[in-house]
């Protein structure tokens, strides 16, 4: 699914972030008080915070949308993820954003899973 190239570069920039393991790059495309919302863990609050959970996490990632939606300021997309542009999805996630001061759509939780189950 195309996004908008406003929503698009989020997908982008995560992308990148997590590929180069740069907690700090990550953090700053949350909101201020954003979320993290691990499976199977506590929530992540606030991007100091933010930047301190993904301290140490990365790799390779490729994210795409199965649907998205704007209103005003707010957004959200769902989607899945994969380790290579083109590999079948691993888990999948929802994003919901909220536009910054400048305009610019930031993330206000990120909350993902994977698609195998527990054993």
């Amino acid at each position: 699914m195309d996004l908008p190239p406003e929503l698009a570069r989020v997908l982008t920039d995560y992308e990148k972030a997590w590929q180069d393991r740069d907690a700090g790059a990550l953090s700053r495309l949350f909101a201020e008080d954003g979320f993290v919302l691990p499976n199977g863990q506590q929530p992540v609050r606030g991007r100091t915070a933010i930047e301190r959970y993904y301290s140490g996490h990365g790799g390779a990632l490729a994210l795409r949308a199965y649907a998205y939606g704007t209103e005003g300021h707010k957004g959200f997309i769902i989607g899945g993820y994969a380790p290579a542009p083109g590999a079948p999805d691993i888990g999948k996630f929802t994003l919901t954003l909220h536009k910054g001061p400048d305009g610019r759509w930031l993330i206000f939780s990120d909350m993902d899973n994977p698609n195998s189950r527990r054993p």
